[in-house]
């Protein structure tokens, strides 16, 4: 791997603006040690370490015990991933700073701490959104959840590469603009709920899994416009969880701030808050 994304166009750096020295990160057992002493936090970053993830990612950080911030390149717009705890909102200034260079021109970022401000004298905001990453730290709040939904025709079922193509019409009603890749479908749990003509009214699945790391991140969790407040999505949540027990130590998801019918359902099911954050597209200048 390369230290400078192939994708990359230099992006000029900010006069008077002390920049420190960037290190390219590539030991994976390494990595994995840093984040692993804060999980919950880094859940995506841990499971990128797993193919087929871990060949489209680049690694940066700007000191020792500093933070790391990850860019994973897929797509037309990558991603760049910079979270740190308040303690660390400096040193994470520091990194952004030091990255400029190595930067493609339009990424999708999210970033503690105001991160994107630190990247303002080189890139415009697209659009900024108040995000939260939350955990499940309360997994007894599940079983209440786990007998299906009350007014579910079908029960709670496995999804695969054959349910595809409904996965895709669900989400096109139910949850246009999410973040699906296909891959998903075999490198995590999806389940969900139909009706009786068999058509797919609810789900939830996975954006990260990793068994070996021991991570989960939930995500398209998504219900039928027709279907909505009827418990499904919550019981597909629930039993979701449940699965995802038996391979992952730490679950987690993000969810808009402004979003307080899913804040609720999520708190209704055990998770509590980690950390805020902002999701911007961003655009050099």
């Amino acid at each position: 791997m390369s230290s400078t994304p192939a994708s990359a166009t230099a992006a000029p750096t900010t006069p008077g603006v002390p920049t420190p020295p960037l290190t390219s990160l590539h030991d994976r057992a390494a990595l994995a040690g840093r984040f692993g002493r804060d999980p919950e936090l880094h859940l995506f970053e841990l499971g990128d370490l797993d193919e087929p993830f871990w060949s489209h990612t680049a690694w940066y950080t700007a000191s020792a015990d500093g933070p790391v911030a990850l860019l994973y390149s897929v797509g037309e717009v990558p991603t760049l991933l910079g979270l740190a705890r308040p303690a660390d909102a400096d040193g994470l200034t520091g990194l952004l700073h030091a990255m400029r260079p190595v930067l493609p021109r339009r990424l999708l970022a999210h970033l503690t701490d105001g991160g994107a401000d630190a990247l303002a004298p080189d890139y415009r905001a697209e659009h900024r959104t108040a995000m939260l990453r939350m955990a499940l730290t309360d997994p007894a709040s599940l079983a209440p959840h786990l007998g299906g939904a009350p007014h579910a025709v079908g029960p709670v079922a496995r999804l695969g590469t054959a349910d595809l193509a409904d996965l895709r019409a669900l989400f096109t009603a139910g949850y246009p603009g999410n973040w699906f890749d296909e891959r998903m479908l075999t490198t995590g749990p999806y389940l969900g709920i139909r009706d009786a003509g068999g058509r797919l009214l609810a789900a939830a699945g996975v954006h990260v899994h990793s068994a070996a790391r021991r991570v989960a991140v939930i995500g398209n969790v998504t219900t039928h416009p027709d279907a909505r407040g009827r418990g499904l999505a919550t019981a597909c949540t629930a039993r979701l969880c449940e699965v995802l027990a038996d391979s992952a130590d730490h679950i987690g998801l993000n969810v808009r701030a402004d979003h307080p019918t899913a804040l609720a359902l999520y708190r209704r099911l055990g998770f509590t808050t980690v950390t805020g954050y902002e999701e911007a597209v961003l655009t050099a200048r």
